[in-house]
């Protein structure tokens, strides 16, 4: 008589890391040959937890690296809590816990939920990292999603089409720290549909089908930088993470040796403490060097490999690519190829970061940025503008959005010639870009327009710096006309919404003579001016205020 076991395979399916295009992890799926074994799994947690540990030992016996996947069902972690048999398997193949996530799957109705958070708890406190499976494509409720706090989120494909749903579940990886993969991508669509939502990760058979043996060879396709979104001033280091090669720290040089000749694609070794903290960063090059020397492997085989490491450069999972160049410029040149270590809040090691990936893709952001900027003014265009709208739409943040024009600007230049027309453009351009920040954001549409985003708390001081200015060209004095709508958290769904609002309040402030200032807010077709001919009235166009007809 067979048992489960003797009817079960297991494949590997690389997780990718869309920045990258490395392999940041492997999940590890049962296929049972014959037989109801995972339907018995879903009904028996033993067996469940059996399955678990079953797929750890077989990616021991592949040898594999990467931090690897397992998956449970909710009802298994809320019976069994600590789930002893896959913590054994962990420990009896040499990995670290760490390097392990849980992927809790669906169905969770009816698994006690206090029992569950417990278990989550438990393993989150040994060192494991858990994932929330299914996740759109299940039954996971809202509010449990948020008390188990995952460290990552598993969406499937199927919702890549309802964008506004795929957005706020970005928002809310975003507010508590998790990632964000789409599993079961299929199509070079999807992947950049994944890609433009902001996933950091993705798996399915475009990139890689599940496969008997372990491989970190995928096909990643060729993808714009953005669909639909800008990316952040910083990009987060997390978009970068690569997997870790730990040792402990007590390691030899021997056994560094071992893992480094093992896997020519691991540039750098971790020594790490019993918490996962690392104490120690063993660079490739430096280390193979030094025991090729001559008499090297007779002096340092045997010997601690912490001997032939350096002080291990660190940064925290919230840090941007800037802070980890500036970490790299701090070490010396000398060590400009080490990788760097991400570490949690416990300061254990969460995967490294190489400096090439990140120069390559900051290159790459600059390029595609210069490629937006206004020739004139040095601004990005109004697609820069507009997807930081939505951007803080999706955050659910409150904001400004106003159009700045020059008035009477063809007159200037008919007057005064197009040479004084453009300085004055360039001169209005500078004055805006002085107050850009984090809380404001500016770009140039074309000719003399110019758009603004700012928290509304900046609206004075930025209507102060172009208003109050002493604007002239060619001996000309000149005014501008600025219109803003003032858009509340949950007020407009997008961009298109807000800049239909802003189109009325343009025509508005247009029709005032002198420098005026129009503002107005969503949901509401009344304005107030600002400055201008009946400053501080509230207008209405259908009152017949300036800009009714």
């Amino acid at each position: 008589m067979h048992s489960w076991s003797d009817r079960l395979r297991f494949a590997f399916q690389p997780v990718v890391n869309l920045a990258t295009g490395a392999v940041a992890a492997l999940e590890i799926l049962a296929r049972p040959e014959a037989g109801d074994v995972l339907a018995r799994a879903r009904r028996e947690p033993e067996l469940d937890g059996r399955l678990a540990a079953s797929a750890l030992r077989e990616a021991a016996r592949r040898e594999t690296l990467l931090p690897l996947h397992v998956n449970v069902f909710a009802g298994t972690l809320a019976d069994l809590g600590r789930l002893a048999a896959l913590r054994d398997a962990v420990r009896a193949a040499g990995r670290l816990p760490w390097e392990v996530t849980v992927d809790v799957g669906p169905p969770f109705t009816h698994v006690p939920h206090r029992a569950l958070l417990e278990a989550v708890a438990a393993l989150r406190g040994e060192g494991f990292r858990i994932c929330a499976d299914g996740v759109g494509d299940g039954d996971v409720p809202l509010r449990l999603l948020d008390e188990l706090a995952p460290d990552l989120v598993k969406l499937d494909a199927s919702l890549l089409t309802r964008t506004a749903t795929v957005r706020a579940m970005r928002t809310l990886c975003e507010e508590s720290g998790a990632l964000l993969a789409v599993e079961g991508v299929e199509t070079e669509l999807q992947c950049a549909a994944a890609r433009g939502a902001g996933a950091q990760l993705a798996q399915g058979d475009l990139f890689a089908p599940p496969a008997r043996l372990p491989t970190s060879e995928v096909y990643v396709p060729e993808l714009p930088g953005s669909v639909g979104t800008v990316r952040p001033a910083g990009p987060s280091v997390r978009e970068f993470v690569r997997p870790a090669a730990l040792l402990p720290e007590a390691a030899s040089a021997e056994q560094v040796r071992r893992l480094l000749t093992g896997a020519p694609e691991v540039s750098g070794v971790l020594l790490v403490d019993g918490d996962g903290v690392p104490v120690r960063s063993v660079q490739r090059d430096r280390f193979l060097l030094s025991l090729s020397a001559r008499y090297g492997h007779a002096l340092y085989a045997d010997r601690p490999a912490a001997r032939l490491g350096d002080r291990p450069r660190t940064v925290g999972v919230t840090a941007t690519a800037w802070e980890v160049l500036d970490v790299v410029a701090d070490g010396g040149h000398l060590r400009t190829a080490d990788d760097v270590a991400v570490v949690d809040d416990d300061g254990r090691c969460v995967g490294v970061v190489r400096l090439a990936d990140l120069v390559r893709a900051l290159a790459e952001s600059r390029v595609e940025q210069a490629a937006g900027l206004n020739p004139l003014t040095r601004l990005p265009g109004s697609d820069a503008v507009t997807g930081e709208v939505d951007r803080w739409v999706a955050q659910g943040r409150g904001f400004a959005l106003s159009w700045l024009d020059i008035d009477g600007f063809k007159q200037v230049n008919d007057g005064a010639g197009f040479a004084a027309g453009d300085e004055l453009i360039r001169s209005v351009g500078r004055t805006l870009a002085r107050t850009e920040s984090e809380a404001v954001r500016v770009g140039h549409i074309g000719g003399d327009d110019f758009l603004v985003l700012a928290d509304p708390e900046r609206l004075d001081p930025l209507a102060c710096a172009v208003l109050d200015a002493p604007w002239s060209a060619g001996g000309r004095a000149v005014t501008m006309s600025l219109a803003t709508v003032v858009c509340p958290p949950g007020s407009v769904p997008d961009h298109r919404q807000a800049a239909a609002r802003l189109a009325p309040l343009k025509q508005a402030a247009k029709a005032l003579s002198g420098a005026s200032w129009v503002c107005g807010r969503a949901g509401d077709e009344s304005f107030e001016v600002r400055r201008g001919p009946g400053a501080a009235a509230a207008a209405s166009p259908r009152e017949g205020a300036p800009g009714s007809s």
